[in-house]
């Protein structure tokens, strides 16, 4: 372990919350084990991030995996606040392999990403192909986060419903870009679920997640609830 590694981990020991806070923490996270979690918010995690941003952080970076759940979340904050793309993409890359939980794979949106959207594309499909679980689902959330808006194209909506698998947590992304989609594109997103296009937990999580969601309007939850199967 280097000296920074070991640094930041009193770090975030030190910053530990309440036992009931650690419990939940496990309980909402539960495929990672229990002693991997110290038990810190995440706003206290920014701000450790914060502190040591303008350092030379690369030892840390360099040192993976990580071996708790915080630290994979401060690697996340730093990996956000990088500003050279290029600099920025190899290091997601080579943290992506080490990822083992839906929480650190949702957290990571490195601002740099909005600025480069179209290199970003380009990645997305071997993202998709990797066979690992959170590299999959990270490549979903980034057609969500970057390409429902002004970017989007209808064929994007085939990149993510052409993933396939039996993972829980690459499938729940998958209803919850759908989701998305209904909410912001619901036009074009609309025949995966008329005809029938997706898996079918996908397309009956989807809907609920759509009809829950605020940004749907009443009119279009009526419709969708008529094609739940």
């Amino acid at each position: 372990m280097n000296e920074l590694t070991e640094i930041l981990q009193n770090e975030l020991k030190a910053a530990a919350s309440d036992a009931k806070f650690r419990e939940m923490t496990v309980r909402i996270i539960p495929n990672i084990p229990a002693d991997s979690v110290i038990g810190v918010r995440s706003p206290d995690v920014k701000k450790i991030a914060a502190k040591y941003r303008k350092q030379d952080i690369s030892g840390f970076l360099d040192e993976l995996p990580h071996r708790y759940l915080e630290e994979n979340s401060l690697h996340v904050a730093f990996l956000n606040g990088i500003k050279d793309y290029g600099e920025c993409m190899d290091r997601v890359e080579a943290f992506l392999p080490h990822i083992d939980n839906w929480a650190v794979c949702d957290g990571l949106a490195p601002k740099v990403f909005a600025k480069h959207r179209q290199k970003l594309l380009g990645k997305i499909p071997a993202w998709h192909a990797s066979g690992h679980t959170y590299t999959i689902r990270f490549g979903t959330g980034c057609l969500m986060r970057w390409f429902l808006d002004e970017d989007f194209e209808p064929r994007f909506l085939d990149m993510a419903a052409a993933v396939r698998s039996e993972e829980y947590y690459v499938n729940l992304m998958t209803a919850w870009y759908f989701a998305t989609a209904l909410a912001k594109q619901y036009d074009s997103a609309l025949p995966y679920i008329t005809e029938h296009r997706l898996d079918r937990w996908i397309h009956n999580k989807a809907i609920q997640k759509a009809v829950e969601s605020f940004r749907v309007t009443d009119e279009h939850k009526a419709e969708l609830k008529n094609h739940r199967i």
